[in-house]
């Protein structure tokens, strides 16, 4: 189960897809101005990581390490179109501007390594762990009318504690794909929110 939030349209409206670094974490900054949600995202119990991968969030976020999953509507066909990255008190915060038909859904998890879908070619990224960030519901610009994200790659913000990296590796067969370099496998979760759609992944700060 996920919670969707509703937040004004201007308070995230700075960012476009070609922004720089610099502007990218300034918009995020932004975003968070709005009522934070604590919203409770659907999770497989099968991919639980084990006690000795535990990492103890902070206190009062609503993380975890399990895989967060949530089901795209029916004929749903998005586009990544932005892609922001920001510290915040307690956690970082990456967020995926999307456009197009429908509502995506979502798979996240922690992965032993960074493989581009499609060629399975290696992708380099720095720290500890890596965390994959699948939308699904996807869809080419061509089918969506959506301009793909074409700015920084990979993308990063300075004073972001945990988040290192975040490699934009693109569309492949209904599924974008992202992934995140953290300096530690930490506790994490997925949220929506709308106007406009964004797919919000939120990594504690737990070094």
């Amino acid at each position: 189960m996920f919670l969707v939030a509703t937040v004004a349209t201007g308070a995230v409206s700075a960012c476009s897809r070609g922004a720089s670094s610099g502007a990218a974490a300034s918009s995020t900054t932004a975003t968070a101005t709005a009522p934070a949600p604590s919203p409770t995202a659907s999770t497989s119990p099968g991919a639980a990581a084990s006690a000795t991968d535990e990492t103890s969030a902070p206190a009062g976020f609503p993380g975890n390490l399990r895989t967060a999953t949530s089901d795209p509507s029916s004929g749903s066909a998005v586009t990544v179109r932005d892609i922001r990255i920001g510290a915040h008190p307690g956690f970082d915060r990456v967020v995926f501007d999307v456009g197009g038909r429908g509502v995506p859904g979502w798979n996240v998890r922690y992965v032993d390594e960074a493989t581009s879908q499609g060629s399975g070619k290696h992708i380099d990224l720095p720290g500890a762990a890596v965390l994959e960030v699948d939308i699904t519901g996807a869809a080419y610009p061509s089918d969506s009318g959506v301009k793909e994200y074409s700015g920084p790659n990979p993308l990063s913000s300075p004073g972001t504690p945990v988040v290192t990296q975040v490699a934009f590796d693109g569309t492949f067969e209904g599924t974008t794909e992202a992934f995140l370099g953290t300096r530690t496998r930490a506790p994490f979760r997925v949220y929506r929110l709308d106007n406009p759609t964004r797919i919000v992944v939120e990594v504690a700060d737990a070094t």
